[in-house]
C-alpha cells in the first residue's frame, strides 16, 4: 500500500498582532526632532539677553567717556587713568573690596552655620524638627525685600547696638543665605543614608571621629557647593546690602552701579566695574563646577550635567 503524499500546506498569513508588533518597532517620524520654533525662539532669548552685556563689556574698553561711539580700545577706565578708573577712584575701588569682604565673611559663616543645621536638622526626629526644616525651606520663597526691611528693622529699634554698615550687612547676609548650605547639605545626608556612620561605630569610632573621618569627606562636594553659591550670591547681593550699608566705605559693587547709573552719572568707569563683577561670578562658576566635578569624579558617570542635579538634591 502505498503512502500517499500530501502537498506542502500554503505559509499562513502573518499574524495581526505581529505585524503591529513590526510596525511598532519602525521609528516614527519624531515631530521634535527639529523644532524650529523653539529653536529659534532660544536664539532669540539669548540674542537679546547676551547682547547687551557683551556691549556694555565692549565699552568697559573704550578709549573715551562715550558710552554710544567706540573711540578705541583702552584700558584707561580699569587702571590706566589717574582719577576716575576702578582701580584710582576711591569710592569704585572700596566697592570692589567691600564685595570681596562681604563674600568671604557670609561664606565663612554662613557655611558652617548651614551645616550645623543641616546635621541637626537630619538627626533630630520629631515634630520640632520638622518645623524648622519647613522654616529653612520658607526662606527660601519670602521676598527678599521684605526680609531687607525687616533686617534694617532690627539692627535701628531692637539692636541698637549695632550700627548699620560691615557688621549689619554680614550678619543680614549670613541670615539671609545660612538656608543654602542647610538645604543642600541636608540633601546630600539623605542620600547617603545612616550606613557609613553606622559602618565607622562597628569598627570603633566614637560619634567625633566618624564625623570627622567618615562624614566630613562624604559630605565634601555639598559643602564646596553651598560655600561656592553662597559667595557667588552675595557678590550681586543688592536689596540687603543696599538696605543695610551707611556710606560709601562700606557700599558694595552692586549697590554702586545702581545708585551711580540710576543717577545719571554713569560711565565707562562703571562699566569697568560692572566687568569685574561679571568676571568673578563668572570664576566662581567655573571653580565651583570644576572642584565639584572632580570631588565626586569617583561617584558619577559621564554626564557633565550630574554635577547640577546633585546640588539640587535630585541625585545622590
Amino acid at each position: 500500500m502505498t503512502a500517499t503524499s500530501t502537498p506542502p500546506a500554503a505559509p499562513s498569513a502573518v499574524p495581526a498582532a505581529t505585524r503591529a508588533g513590526v510596525r511598532r518597532l519602525i521609528p516614527a517620524r519624531n515631530p521634535w526632532r527639529h523644532p524650529w520654533f523653539l529653536e529659534g525662539f532660544t536664539w532669540l532669548y539669548l540674542i537679546w539677553s547676551l547682547v547687551p552685556i557683551g556691549i556694555a563689556v565692549l565699552f568697559s574698553f573704550n578709549n573715551g567717556k562715550s558710552q554710544s561711539a567706540w573711540q578705541g580700545f583702552s584700558t584707561r577706565w580699569y587702571y590706566g587713568d589717574p582719577v576716575n578708573s576702578v582701580l584710582h577712584n576711591p569710592q569704585l575701588h572700596a566697592a570692589v573690596l567691600q564685595t570681596l569682604r562681604l563674600s568671604v565673611y557670609t561664606t565663612i559663616i554662613a557655611v558652617p552655620l548651614g551645616v550645623a543645621f543641616a546635621l541637626g536638622i537630619n538627626r533630630w526626629r520629631g515634630i520640632t524638627s520638622s518645623t524648622f526644616n519647613f522654616v529653612m525651606i520658607l526662606s527660601f520663597v519670602i521676598p527678599e525685600l521684605i526680609f531687607g526691611v525687616a533686617m534694617f528693622f532690627v539692627f535701628t529699634a531692637l539692636f541698637t547696638t549695632v550700627h548699620l554698615g560691615t557688621l549689619a550687612e554680614i550678619l543680614g547676609l549670613v541670615t539671609w543665605n545660612v538656608s543654602w548650605p542647610a538645604i543642600i547639605v541636608q540633601a546630600r545626608l539623605v542620600t547617603l543614608g545612616r550606613q557609613y556612620e553606622e559602618a565607622a561605630a562597628d569598627l570603633g569610632a566614637n560619634q567625633f571621629q566618624a564625623m570627622r573621618r567618615v562624614m566630613l569627606p562624604l559630605l565634601g562636594p555639598a559643602i564646596f557647593a553651598s560655600a561656592v553659591l553662597v559667595f557667588s550670591g552675595v557678590i550681586d547681593d543688592f536689596v540687603i546690602v543696599d538696605l543695610l550699608s551707611s556710606n560709601s566705605g562700606n557700599t558694595p559693587m552692586s549697590v554702586i552701579i545702581y545708585s551711580t547709573q540710576h543717577g545719571g552719572n554713569g560711565g565707562p568707569a562703571l562699566n569697568a566695574l560692572g566687568t569685574i563683577m561679571l568676571v568673578m561670578s563668572f570664576v566662581i562658576a567655573i571653580i565651583g563646577f570644576i572642584g565639584y566635578r572632580w570631588m565626586t569624579r569617583g561617584e558619577r558617570g559621564s554626564s557633565s550635567m550630574s554635577a547640577l542635579t546633585t546640588i539640587a538634591g535630585a541625585e545622590g
